[in-house]
């Protein structure tokens, strides 16, 4: 099915991503965006190997892979013992990797592709609501303007989305985000998540993210996990309190911690844990974060979003009308999607919440355990999204371009 009339609300990863699939399969595709100038939100993200499979299909991945970090593990220490170590050479897949990247890195190469596409963008409008016209849905902005009745509605709103009935629930813990110069003589690993925990109340984290745009250096995501509730508390105590409890924990972040003297160089990220029954309407799809949303724990926002996005691309290139689409779409993701709410909804709570027992468990049983062969494989296909076998039903393979040039640490 080929030339519907498609809108499609929200100008992140996953509406770039949507808007040049569904450009390329021959639909006239509409962006719209409530900021004036489209920009990304946040600072560091993972790419995997499920979201790399996307990328290579829009031609984009090797600008990803210069543009981020290679990662090859993820580790993470509670005192001196290491709980989570977890190498992508664990799969059975050679050559797979990750990427830090920083998010304007990423929005940047999707914008401009979605701009060289000649696909219209629309800026300053905030959306509030759709309605069913027919077989057609029409937009309803803050302004009081609504729109022309489209063949489909695609929802890339987000976790907050006015387009989708409430649902979930806030988690307690969120994190406090910074994009630092990378720190060259500190020690990190610049092919490494690195994290540190002291129980599961308090979290730190380093993910090398590559040179964004604009920035002359490579930089690193440094990440603080905190309460929601605690933030004011935070703000209250100032940065050299907090600094000193960063140092405590983990001493090689001086380095990091030495760039920050403004608590307004750091953001607090809020995060949802919330899935739609149903992410299909009439003439409407809710797809990335607007129909599942969890926490960052195990790295799958992104990628599980540009899979919606692809999926539905293929779903109504498979379909004979728009309903039928969209449900071909929401079937081929639906089994990966619930699996990841699941496991990140039973992974979060060891790593962030104010449980004494899980960590305990963490630290002393599953650490251990997962240094040994299935766990590594079962680790490794976790973190790089592969579990349910995601790609299969989308007709993608795993892409990996290990021969580009990826930065190294000076």
């Amino acid at each position: 099915m080929r030339g519907l009339n498609i809108a499609i609300a929200g100008c992140g990863p996953c509406g770039l991503a949507a808007a040049l699939l569904l450009s390329r399969a021959g639909h006239q595709v509409t962006l719209f965006d409530r900021f004036d100038t489209p920009r990304p939100i946040g600072s560091g993200l993972m790419i995997q190997p499920t979201g790399m499979a996307v990328l290579g299909q829009l031609g984009l991945l090797d600008q990803v892979v210069h543009a981020g970090s290679r990662i090859d593990r993820l580790f993470g220490k509670a005192g001196e013992r290491v709980v989570l170590n977890v190498h992508y050479a664990a799969l059975s897949h050679k050559g797979a990797f990750g990427i830090g990247i920083h998010r304007a890195s990423l929005f940047r190469i999707l914008h401009e592709a979605v701009l060289r596409s000649g696909i219209t963008v629309h800026t300053g409008r905030a959306l509030v609501d759709s309605e069913p016209v027919g077989t057609q849905r029409t937009l309803r902005f803050a302004d009081g303007d609504a729109s022309a009745p489209y063949d489909l509605v695609v929802d890339a709103l987000g976790t907050r989305t006015p387009l989708a009935p409430p649902t979930g629930r806030e988690l307690a813990y969120g994190a406090l985000w910074a994009s630092l110069d990378w720190p060259q003589k500190a020690g990190f690993d610049p092919h490494s998540l690195a994290q540190r925990y002291d129980r599961a109340s308090i979290m730190a984290g380093v993910l090398p993210i590559g040179t964004p745009p604009d920035a002359m250096t490579p930089k690193a995501a440094f990440f603080w996990s905190l309460r929601a509730d605690r933030l004011d508390d935070w703000h209250k105590a100032g940065l050299d309190s907090w600094k000193a409890r960063v140092t405590a924990l983990w001493p090689e972040c001086a380095p990091l911690l030495d760039q920050i003297d403004d608590p307004g160089q750091l953001t607090f990220a809020r995060y949802a844990h919330r899935t739609l029954r149903s992410p299909a309407e009439t003439a409407l799809v809710h797809i990335g974060d607007a129909w599942h949303s969890a926490s960052p724990q195990l790295g799958q926002g992104a990628n599980m979003a540009l899979l919606d996005a692809w999926a539905l691309a293929k779903g109504l290139a498979e379909a004979n009308d728009v309903d039928e689409g969209i449900c071909r779409a929401v079937k081929m993701r639906r089994r990966h999607v619930m699996t990841y709410q699941w496991l990140t909804a039973l992974f979060t709570p060891v790593y962030q919440s104010d449980s004494r027992l899980l960590p305990l468990i963490r630290d002393h049983v599953v650490g251990p355990l997962s240094k040994l062969w299935p766990a590594t494989t079962i680790q490794a296909t976790m973190v790089s999204g592969l579990v349910a076998n995601p790609l299969g039903p989308l007709g993608l393979a795993m892409e990996h371009q290990a021969k580009a040039p990826l930065w190294e640490a000076a």
